[in-house]
């Protein structure tokens, strides 16, 4: 008797593991045919951005404005083309695989992808060009503002010249932070200070490298009158 039920409950057992195994095929088949169908579209369409990217010339655009140095010393090699065609190909293929947990029923995991990949990225290729651009734009201030202030005869030309430089890249790393929603009010409150200690240190720069400059600008316009 006791032999009995152990052999209808392991019977059972395996009938609903075969059952379940029988139902699960299915949607597995399916899940796989989705993401295929997904990796060969990401392909085709990362291929497609390529080509039309090189054929636009973005990458002479980028490295005359010099973009080139910078990714060199940051260890990277210039080729917009296969950037931007990794990237879609990326996205479309984790669009689909969010498909295809979805029909295996994978919510979790399914979430994880939704929220952290296809909605975070974004932020994340937007925080990264927000200081790229500062990597453009810093040195180029940096120099333009010396030579002004040099052409003005201002002695803390140099001193200006370096505050503007760090000034672009503390907002630029600020931008980025508050893009990736990293302790946004924080940041939103350290803005505010960067913008006031800079504001302070530029006026005293002006205030005390100027002063000569400015006294010699006055005298000249006494002794014009």
């Amino acid at each position: 008797m006791i032999l009995k039920n152990w052999s209808d409950v392991l019977a059972q057992s395996f009938q609903d593991l075969w059952m379940g195994v029988v139902g699960f095929v299915p949607n597995l088949v399916v899940a796989i045919v989705i993401f295929v169908a997904g990796w060969i579209v990401g392909s085709l369409l990362g291929r497609v951005v390529s080509q039309i990217t090189k054929s636009l010339k973005v990458d002479n655009a980028l490295r005359s404005a010099g973009t080139e140095a910078v990714l060199n010393k940051a260890g990277f090699r210039l080729n917009a083309g296969k950037f931007l065609g990794e990237l879609v190909k990326w996205f479309v293929i984790i669009a689909f695989l969010v498909a295809s947990f979805d029909v295996l029923g994978l919510s979790q995991v399914n979430d994880f992808l939704q929220q952290v990949v296809l909605l975070y990225l974004p932020q994340v290729i937007v925080a990264v060009l927000i200081l790229l651009v500062a990597a453009l734009i810093a040195d180029a201030m940096e120099n333009v503002v010396k030579g002004s202030a040099k052409a003005a005869e201002v002695k803390s030309a140099n001193f200006l010249g370096t505050v503007t430089k760090w000034a672009i890249w503390v907002f630029a790393i600020l931008m980025a932070l508050y893009q990736l929603g990293v302790a946004a009010a924080f940041v939103q409150t350290l803005f505010t200070g960067v913008i006031v200690a800079l504001a302070l240190a530029t006026g005293l720069a002006f205030g005390l490298g100027g002063r000569d400059s400015a006294a010699r600008v006055l005298k000249k316009l006494e002794d014009e009158a």
